[in-house]
């Protein structure tokens, strides 16, 4: 009994060994490899998980990763970049956000800063650009040469595509400005984000951080859905949707068309199923099942990690779209590693 009860508690050992080998870990979503490349040494250096988190997603601003994440990318209906971005501490439960931040380039900094020096949880517009002016950010313009031509490029064709239904003139074929038609003639059509929205136009960064004690953070960066009509705020902004954290189960992040994976918090999601034990591989597929119920064929990936250093992803099977890759680095890698996983 005693060599059988020996063999028991070294093969427990080994596995709290390697769970433990498995952390930290930075994971974040497309193959953005130096964001987590900077977030993973911020770690090493002795940062907090939020640091990473902030340091790794503000590497993709500075880089405007794929045109998506910050400023010079997506101009809304006005030809204006505005940035949004959150950041949420999974020890504290503290979310600092904000969303149709203009002039400012460093939006997940002024995320953090929401945390920090107020007691609100989100920051929004112009009011968001004068807190983040009192807060010892510059005011920059965030429209490039490249951002000018994709908006002009949009009104020679004239404003197509574009996100007004229901409305007069004919959104499809005409720019505004636009009127309410008297008469609803339809309802949405959930398959539409299908041809608004392609994998090179809405690329947001998510990011989850978990620490050595498995101490989770995340956060988000975008700067949202190109041609966007101008105060529109999708998920990556909105705690539970764009990105979740909570250290006593895991994090999640998304990726993809917020305007209609916003409507199910995809990411509060995939970390309840994780806290009920759920593989974060199967708690991705299970958020992103759910969504493909009542849109299936919706862009989109969610990736989950939980407090052991397990992690995974999912993501919704859309023509063009059938792969989501997405970066690791843990301590049994020596680079940030892409991942790739086939969409559902």
């Amino acid at each position: 009994m005693e060599a059988h009860g020996g063999l028991r508690f070294l093969l427990l050992a080994l596995h709290l060994a390697a769970a433990s080998a498995a952390l930290p870990l930075v994971v974040n979503t497309w193959a953005f490899g130096k964001a987590a490349e900077t977030a993973w040494r911020v770690l090493q250096m002795g940062g907090s998980e939020l640091d990473a988190v902030e340091k790794g997603c503000a590497q993709c601003e500075i880089d405007q990763c794929d045109g998506s994440v910050g400023y010079g990318g997506s101009p809304d209906e006005s030809g204006e970049t505005t940035l949004d971005a959150m950041i949420m501490d999974g020890n504290t439960m503290e979310v600092g956000a904000v969303a149709d931040l203009r002039r400012v380039k460093n939006a997940i900094g002024v995320a953090r800063k929401v945390i920090e020096h107020t007691k609100h949880t989100l920051l929004v517009g112009e009011s968001a650009s004068l807190f983040a002016v009192r807060m010892g950010f510059p005011y920059e313009d965030l429209t490039t040469s490249k951002s000018l031509s994709v908006y002009s490029e949009w009104l020679n064709q004239s404003c197509q595509p574009n996100y007004w239904k229901n409305v007069v003139p004919d959104s499809s074929k005409s720019c505004g400005p636009y009127k309410k038609a008297e008469k609803v003639i339809c309802k949405e059509d959930w398959t539409s984000s299908q041809r608004r929205i392609s994998i090179h136009n809405h690329d947001t960064i998510g990011m989850i951080v978990i620490g050595e004690s498995g101490t989770v953070a995340s956060g988000t960066s975008t700067n949202g859905a190109v041609h966007k009509i101008p105060g529109r705020v999708g998920d990556s902004p909105i705690a539970g949707a764009g990105a979740y954290a909570d250290s006593t189960a895991g994090g999640a992040a998304a990726t993809g068309d917020g305007d209609i994976m916003m409507r199910f918090l995809p990411s509060y999601q995939a970390v309840e199923y994780m806290r009920m034990g759920t593989d974060p591989t199967v708690a991705c597929q299970k958020v992103i099942s759910r969504i493909q119920k009542y849109a299936p064929k919706f862009f989109g990936a969610v990736i989950c990690a939980n407090t052991t250093g397990s992690y995974g992803a999912a993501c919704s099977k859309t023509p063009g779209f059938t792969q989501f890759h997405f970066m690791v680095y843990s301590p049994s890698l020596s680079q940030p590693s892409e991942q790739v996983v086939d969409c559902i």
